[in-house]
């Protein structure tokens, strides 16, 4: 039997520069990327690692890591992950079955998951179902602007480096319609408002971005959990509705997916529960005959995660690339685009382990 002898939380924090303010979702600017890893250790020498969900919430995340989740795995077989994170969830609802719960319940999640597929000496793909391609094509993720010169530049930028799909995050139509105009109708162009809207002003503008041909429309209203209005939007705007990000457990995916809540079906591997909960999420959208678009702005095992997801999936689909200069990488370019696709990682588990020197030199 395969024993885990240790457990460690690491934090880190990346700077990156984009050309705007750095102003958006969070009251202070955002300019650099929050990491709660998990590094998890066997008596076989072997490493598994995880990520839960950390931006602008890095230090609870990793507190709740280290006081809960650790004491749940020392001493454990990875091979018992399904009843490792059975028990993680009853004994952590107390704390609360969503949020910062399920982001450090996904850190082990994707930790125990590179074990066991190291363990095997598989990809994380080949331990999911099957390899079945070498890359996916991804898109560029971009920040908000506010600004049509700043929207349009970078769009158009993005569109040059080989990208065959644009995602905003603007909350006014003069910027959506500012990225159409600059990368012209064969692009593909989505706008995810951050729940920013109502259900009235969506309406209102459904017009113009049935004009600008959006691909989808991502949360546009809060909360992001009211299935039922997202339901009457879809049938109102004729608009595809993209959401998901901010589930947990395929249990609230499923209750979206039964109210008809959205065309493209969006679960985050470190806020969801991890892989395992990411995998019965599929499972249920391709039973609806849905599609499914990951939420991946990410740059730690998290990424990873994701590539090796979509590298077993049935059919190619695209991966979210947040479009900044970081100031470094954990894992080379490994994660950079090339054309517009990404490779994936065809060694054992997630396919790379962080680089100590990144991690050495952005610790928190």
């Amino acid at each position: 039997m395969t024993k885990i002898i240790s457990a460690e939380v690491i934090e880190l924090n990346i700077p990156f520069d984009d050309p705007g303010k750095g102003e958006g979702l969070f009251e202070g600017a955002w300019t650099s990327h929050d990491f709660a890893l998990l590094r998890v250790e066997t008596d076989d020498g072997l490493i598994g690692w995880g990520e839960g969900f950390s931006y602008f919430c890095r230090a609870t995340v990793a507190t709740l890591m280290r006081q809960s989740i650790i004491p749940a795995l020392v001493g454990r077989d990875p091979a018992d992950i399904d009843l490792i994170l059975a028990e993680l969830r009853q004994k952590l609802h107390i704390i609360g079955r969503y949020g910062i719960t399920m982001f450090a319940i996904s850190a082990a999640d994707l930790a125990l998951n590179d074990l066991n597929a190291k363990i095997a000496g598989v990809s994380l793909a080949e331990h999911l179902g099957g390899r079945k391609r070498e890359n996916v094509p991804a898109y560029a993720s971009l920040v908000r602007y506010a600004d049509t010169g700043l929207v349009g530049e970078l769009s158009a930028k993005a569109a040059t480096e080989g990208f065959g799909m644009i995602k905003l995050h603007e909350i006014k139509l003069p910027y959506i319609e500012a990225a159409r105009a600059a990368i012209g109708p064969d692009v593909a162009l989505t706008d995810d408002v951050n729940c920013n809207w109502t259900e009235v002003q969506t309406n209102d503008w459904a017009g113009a971005l049935r004009d600008v041909d959006l691909l989808w429309l991502e949360e546009p209203i809060f909360p992001p959990e009211d299935f039922a209005a997202l339901a009457r939007l879809r049938k109102s705007t004729g608009l595809a509705i993209a959401t998901g990000e901010n589930l947990c457990t395929a249990h609230q995916f499923g209750e979206m997916i039964a109210q008809g809540g959205a065309d493209y079906v969006q679960p985050s591997v470190t806020k969801i529960g991890g892989l395992t909960e990411t995998m019965e999420t599929r499972r249920l959208a391709n039973a609806a005959g849905l599609k499914i678009a990951h939420h991946a702005p990410y740059f730690g095992p998290g990424a990873l995660a994701t590539l090796q997801c979509l590298g077993a999936a049935e059919d190619e689909e695209y991966i979210e690339y947040l479009y900044v200069d970081r100031e470094a990488s954990l894992y080379g370019d490994t994660l950079t685009p090339k054309n517009g696709r990404i490779d994936i990682p065809s060694g054992p588990g997630l396919g790379f382990d962080p680089d100590p020197d990144v991690i050495g030199k952005f610790r928190v």
